[in-house]
């Protein structure tokens, strides 16, 4: 297992899905890139377990797979450039979070696990509760009890266990921290590294599908998992020759609470001015990103930065990128804005994420 403490360098478990060190309470990571080996791609395999060779799990773990990856890549005219979009709303359950639930999933699974907790606005515990589903595995899901009705629905339809917590995306952190403290199994897309390598998988279907490598990325950040799980997979690229430069990655956050773009550009006193205002972003609505730091340096070392977007530019960017064919829930909706105010900076091609579907929140 090629996974240690980042803090203490304790090498993870052997037996067991813990979330965080046992001996300093630190955060599990890779501790060497993902390898990539075109020659090792098997297309016989399910969703994006075609690229398992650069997983770096256990040989015993299962491909839990609904189908996921292999998203349309459509190309569309916007804002005086030819701009390619990445579909990632049409995975199995409308969201990225499918490709890292995949991975995620089938560890647990690896590890016997049959039951697990987990938190989530929406995307991560219905993807988690899918694969779950698929898998075997019991799953209970803390949830902000503001979580969009349609969300809430489709978690309770592949058979989790809702756990409704008031008030913000924080109290239900801290609520399934207690869970976990009692023994349960924390399944947590934030703390867990287990699905970066699943998102890795979009930085090869890009290369893949382009005449040329992506001269930006431009995808929405909360937490980080899937910017920092892509430029890993770039990383990998790069060191297989595959690619000869890093695309710049630029993250977007919704200003009401923007706590990676206030660090990248006011440094960590950035942070005070971090508030917990409402937003319709609020599969992006992260305070502290568990993995903030790596993510910062992802960014920093392809040259890109951090865009912020004010509340009321989400739902037209949103009705803008629906009139081009794209309907997407808002949280996904922020890269609309970013783009208004960036897109003649970027090396081309731009390519921009689009990270969950329209049908998971309510129609405005």
């Amino acid at each position: 297992m090629q996974i240690q403490c980042s803090n203490c360098s304790a090498p993870y478990p052997e037996q067991g899905a813990p979330y965080r060190c046992s001996r300093c309470g630190g955060l599990f990571d890779y501790r060497a890139p993902f390898v990539y080996d075109a020659t090792a791609v098997d297309r016989a395999q399910p969703g994006i377990w075609r690229y398992r060779h650069a997983f770096a799990l256990p040989e015993a773990t299962p491909s839990i797979s609904l189908g996921e990856g292999n998203t349309p890549l459509v190309w569309a005219q916007a804002l005086g450039k030819k701009i390619a979009f990445k579909c990632e709303f049409l995975n199995p359950t409308g969201s990225f979070k499918d490709r890292g639930s995949a991975t995620l999933v089938g560890f647990l699974a690896s590890r016997g696990v049959t039951a697990a907790v987990e938190d989530s606005s929406g995307n991560a515990g219905a993807s988690l509760a899918a694969y779950a589903a698929r898998a075997g595995i019991r799953v209970r899901l803390f949830i902000p009890d503001s979580t969009a009705g349609p969300k809430r629905l489709q978690i309770e339809m592949y058979g989790a266990e809702v756990v409704r917590v008031l008030g913000t995306r924080a109290n239900a952190a801290v609520a399934v921290q207690r869970a976990a403290d009692q023994g349960a199994t924390y399944a947590s897309h934030a703390y867990l590294p287990f699905n970066l390598p699943g998102y890795a998988t979009l930085a090869y279907e890009l290369v893949a599908e382009l005449d040329e490598p992506p001269g930006s990325v431009v995808l929405p950040v909360g937490q980080g998992g899937l910017l920092l799980g892509v430029g890993r997979g770039f990383q990998s690229l790069l060191q297989a020759r595959v690619i000869s430069r890093m695309p710049r990655l630029i993250g977007v956050q919704a200003r009401a609470c923007a706590p990676l773009w206030a660090v990248s550009k006011y440094g960590a006193a950035g942070l005070a001015w971090v508030a917990d205002a409402p937003s319709l972003a609020e599969g992006i609505y992260v305070r502290m990103p568990v993995r903030g730091d790596a993510v910062l340096q992802m960014v920093a070392e392809t040259g890109g930065f951090f865009v912020a977007v004010d509340e009321e530019e989400i739902l037209p960017g949103r009705r803008a990128l629906a009139q081009m064919g794209f309907f997407v829930e808002p949280t996904s909706a922020v890269v609309w804005s970013a783009l208004t105010q960036v897109v003649h900076a970027l090396p081309e091609p731009v390519v921009v994420i689009l990270t969950g579907s329209g049908f998971k929140s309510a129609l405005e």
